[in-house]
C-alpha cells in the first residue's frame, strides 16, 4: 500500500474552501487569506479568507446565499473546521478595485495567496507595500490599538465555544495572538511607518532595545515551543500588558496627514462595500449554522464591525448632494448601529431585501462611479 502524506492543514483547507465556493456557483477568480502562512497556528488559528469576484454579481443577496451554503458545507466536512473555519469571508472585492489600489494597501499587505493568479497578486502585494505613507494606514493600525489597548481586550470574550482542544493552550494562544502580537504588529508599522506582513514577522523584525525578551517569550507562545515558560493565561495577559506598554514607548505620536483627499474617499468606499457585501452570507450562517456549531459570540461581535461601516458611510454621505453620496447616506440607515442579536441579524435581513435595490445599487457601485 502507498501512503500518501496528507497536505499541510492551511494550505489543505485553503484548497477544500477553492473547491466548495467552486460548487456553489460562487464565482471567484482569486482566494486570500489574512495573515502569512507563519502565522497560523495549529489548531488554534481560523483562516479569515477574502473573495475576489471578476465583476459584481447580478444579485448580491443570491450571490450570498450561495456563499453561505458554501461555507456551511465546508464546515461540516470535519468538527475541527468549526474552529479553523469560524465564519464566512470577511471581504469581497472585484478584481478592478485591486487593479485600481483601491483595497486599503495595510489591509492589503497582509494577504496570502489560497487561489488564483499569482502574478497578479504579488504585483498587486508588491504596489501596497511600496505605496506612500498615508492617512490610510495611521487609521488602520490606530485602529488595532485602540480596538485592544487601555482595557479593551478581554480574554473572556475570545470564545471557547468552538474549541475541541486544550482549551488553556487555546486562551494562552488567545493572548499572544489575538492581543500582544496584533498591537505589536500595528506597533511596528507606526514606529516604522511601513506595512508589516503578518504578527510574526513584527515581533521577528521590530526589537527595539530592551523588548526582546518578551518578542520571544511571545513568538514561543504563539508557536507552542516545548521550552516556553509554563505561564497561565492570566499570568501570561499581565505579562503581554508590560510589554505592550514598553512597546508604546516606542511609537511616536502618529503625525496624520491632513485632510482627506478623494482617492481616500474611495478606498473607505471600496473597503465599507467590500465588508459589506458579505454580511449575508455572515449573517445566515449564524442563524443557521451546522449542528453543534456556537454562533452566539459571532453575532454579538458584528455590532463593533457594523457600526464602523455606518461611521464610514455616513462621513463619505456628509456635505454634498451628488448620487453617490446621496446612496451612501440611504445605505448608512439600513445598518444597525446598536448590540447585535438574532433578532438584530433577522430583522436587518428581510430590511435589506425589502430594499434590495439599494443594496445592490451601493454593493455594486464601479470605483469610476464611487466620487462621495
Amino acid at each position: 500500500m502507498v501512503m500518501v502524506e496528507a497536505p499541510p492543514l492551511y494550505p489543505g483547507l485553503g484548497a477544500l474552501y477553492e473547491r466548495e465556493l467552486d460548487a456553489y456557483g460562487v464565482g471567484a477568480v482569486m482566494l486570500t487569506h489574512k495573515w502569512q502562512p507563519a502565522d497560523l497556528r495549529a489548531p488554534h488559528s481560523d483562516i479569515d479568507v477574502r473573495v475576489l469576484l471578476p465583476q459584481a454579481p447580478t444579485d448580491w443577496e443570491e450571490w450570498n446565499h450561495r456563499l453561505a451554503a458554501a461555507h456551511t458545507s465546508a464546515v461540516g466536512r470535519k468538527v475541527s473546521h468549526r474552529r479553523l473555519l469560524e465564519h464566512p469571508p470577511g471581504f469581497a472585492f472585484t478584481v478592478a478595485e485591486a487593479d485600481e489600489r483601491l483595497v486599503s494597501a495595510p489591509e492589503l499587505a497582509t494577504w496570502s495567496l489560497i487561489s488564483g493568479s499569482a502574478r497578479d497578486f504579488q504585483r498587486w502585494k508588491s504596489r501596497a507595500q511600496m505605496a506612500p505613507w498615508c492617512e490610510v494606514d495611521e487609521r488602520f493600525y490606530l485602529g488595532i490599538l485602540q480596538g485592544r489597548l487601555g482595557g479593551r481586550y478581554q480574554l473572556a470574550a475570545d470564545s471557547i465555544d468552538n474549541v475541541l482542544e486544550d482549551i488553556t493552550a487555546y486562551r494562552r494562544h488567545c493572548v499572544a495572538w489575538h492581543y500582544l502580537a496584533p498591537c505589536w504588529f500595528a506597533a511596528a508599522a507606526l514606529a516604522t511607518r511601513t506595512r508589516c506582513p503578518g504578527k510574526t514577522a513584527a515581533l521577528t523584525q521590530w526589537r527595539p532595545d530592551g523588548l526582546d525578551g518578551y518578542a520571544e517569550l511571545f513568538l514561543g507562545h504563539a508557536e507552542d515551543r516545548p521550552d516556553a515558560p509554563p505561564r497561565s493565561p492570566r499570568h501570561l495577559l499581565r505579562t503581554a500588558h508590560v510589554a505592550l506598554e514598553a512597546a508604546m514607548r516606542r511609537v511616536p505620536d502618529a503625525n496624520r496627514p491632513a485632510g482627506q483627499g478623494e482617492g481616500h474617499a474611495r478606498t473607505d468606499w471600496v473597503m465599507a462595500a467590500g465588508m459589506l457585501r458579505v454580511r449575508v452570507a455572515r449573517w445566515l450562517y449564524y442563524l443557521d449554522p451546522p449542528p453543534g456549531v456556537a454562533t452566539n459570540y459571532l453575532i454579538r461581535r458584528e455590532a463593533k464591525e457594523l457600526r464602523a461601516a455606518a461611521q464610514v458611510l455616513n462621513v463619505l454621505a456628509a456635505g454634498g448632494a451628488a448620487s453617490p453620496q446621496q446612496l451612501a447616506a440611504r445605505m448608512a440607515t439600513l445598518i444597525p448601529t446598536g448590540p447585535t442579536t438574532a433578532g438584530t441579524l433577522r430583522a436587518t435581513l428581510a430590511l435589506w431585501h425589502r430594499q434590495k435595490s439599494t443594496v445592490q445599487d451601493f454593493l455594486s457601485l464601479t470605483p469610476a462611479d464611487a466620487h462621495p
